[in-house]
């Protein structure tokens, strides 16, 4: 009898530690999907960074408007290339990466460029991916969008 339950309690250990390896070997794709997003970002490679969202994603972003704006692959493509156009040395460099829950992972990064004026931008950002299937859904991207002026 003392086998059995034994036999029993390591079945369970064993059972819930597959699950966790799961749910860690998912956070684990979500992460290498990101970190693969940034270095697309970072080649200017706007066409493989866009196919690694849905066809349309949900964005919210400071850039677009307010509230949650939809967007087909080919306008983050187009919007991005036109902000490299602007500054064409973009670059992001990830301080930390965030995972949260099967879904989502919470990047902040800050982005740097010089525009044709020479003039140069840091900018602190903080983006909120929610992943599914192995493509972006919804990118919920927050920074200070303050102009000088206003």
């Amino acid at each position: 009898m003392k086998k059995i339950i034994l036999f029993g309690i390591a079945f369970l250990v064993i059972s819930c530690n597959n699950q966790n390896q799961s749910k860690i070997m998912e956070i684990t794709k979500n992460e290498k999907l990101i970190k693969q997003y940034f270095e697309y970002f970072n080649k200017h490679d706007w066409k493989k960074m866009s196919e690694m969202y849905t066809e349309t994603a949900d964005f919210k972003d400071p850039s677009l408007g307010p509230g949650i704006i939809t967007q087909t692959r080919k306008q983050i493509e187009d919007k991005y290339a036109e902000l490299n156009n602007i500054f064409p040395d973009l670059h992001d460099k990830v301080i930390q990466v965030y995972p949260s829950g099967e879904k989502h992972i919470i990047v902040e990064f800050v982005s740097t460029g010089t525009a044709p004026d020479n003039s140069k931008f840091e900018l602190p950002i903080c983006t909120i991916f929610t992943i599914e299937n192995g493509l972006i859904t919804k990118d919920f991207t927050y920074f200070d969008n303050f102009e000088e002026g206003e």
